[in-house]
């Protein structure tokens, strides 16, 4: 089986190519190859597929523990360089096909090369059967969590196709991601789990993030979650969009149109393509 090796920002995936008949992979496989010791080594496996809806592709998206989400934006940017570059989609805008609906994205391409890719991301949610109930309908998505590693924490929970917590940090570089993140992201106060962010504002139009990311653990980068935590930061008054949010693995630019819609821009990068070798134990 042939494999397609990318990063985002430092979120990395192992790509298949459904086009040409590959079959979607089972959850045991997506843990054996996403192991970084014994498999190839990925936050997750996206599986590119013909569209079943109207759109130009559709995206599958797994995350390293063998469940499958809605949405992946750092994914999504991977999924469309490999679609361009792989596939032959030479379209300077594509719409794909995700669990979280449609999703606009256009490319920036240079000389045949996708470099970067801007993803209409759409409108994020305060209100989701994801998502807890606010403390007070006057602060929508504010919300109190009881927790055993910090005690009681404010958060700001949105949905952006799937769910996220945000919580505030003076450091984010200090900030709890290993011990917290997990807590919070089995939390009984969410019923599908949860994302959650470490969110440091700084001077200017920057904001730094840590993600403890649904399925996976800590990541280098989530573009939902970047775009989860800027609208925490407009929404509890420390920022305006446009927004840098400044990531482990790099840096996404989060801005807004005159609809709304979030606006999510970064680099994509092909890492290695490879063959998976029959002899070699790749399922649990």
């Amino acid at each position: 089986m042939r494999f397609y090796k990318y990063h985002g920002t430092g979120n990395d995936f192992v790509v298949l190519d459904g086009f040409s008949g590959t079959p979607s992979p089972t959850p045991e496989q997506v843990r054996a190859w996403c192991r970084r010791h014994t498999g190839i080594g990925a936050d997750g496996v996206i599986y590119a597929c013909p569209p079943a809806a109207g759109g130009d592709a559709r995206m599958r998206i797994f995350n390293a523990d063998g469940s499958e989400a809605e949405m992946c934006g750092n994914g999504i940017r991977c999924l469309a360089k490999f679609l361009y570059e792989r596939v032959g989609l030479a379209k300077s805008e594509m719409i794909i096909e995700t669990a979280a609906g449609f999703k606009v994205l256009r490319l920036s391409v240079v000389g045949g090369e996708v470099l970067e890719v801007e993803v209409d991301m759409g409108l994020p949610e305060l209100a989701s059967p994801d998502l807890p109930a606010p403390d007070h309908p006057s602060s929508p998505g504010v919300v109190s969590i009881d927790t055993r590693e910090s005690g009681r924490v404010r958060a700001f929970c949105v949905s952006m196709g799937n769910p996220h917590c945000v919580i505030e940090v003076k450091n984010a570089s200090a900030a709890p991601v290993a011990t917290l993140g997990p807590e919070i992201e089995m939390h009984p106060l969410f019923p599908r789990r949860t994302n959650v962010e470490f969110m440091e504002t700084r001077d200017g139009d920057e904001i730094a993030v840590r993600v403890w990311e649904r399925g996976v653990g800590e990541t280098q980068a989530c573009g939902t979650g970047a775009c989860a935590a800027a609208v925490a930061a407009v929404c509890i008054g420390k920022r305006g969009l446009p927004l840098r949010v400044a990531l482990p693995g790099g840096a996404l630019v989060v801005s807004a149109d005159e609809n709304g819609h979030l606006l999510m821009r970064g680099p994509a990068v092909e890492v290695f393509h490879g063959q998976l070798s029959s002899s070699s134990r790749m399922e649990e």
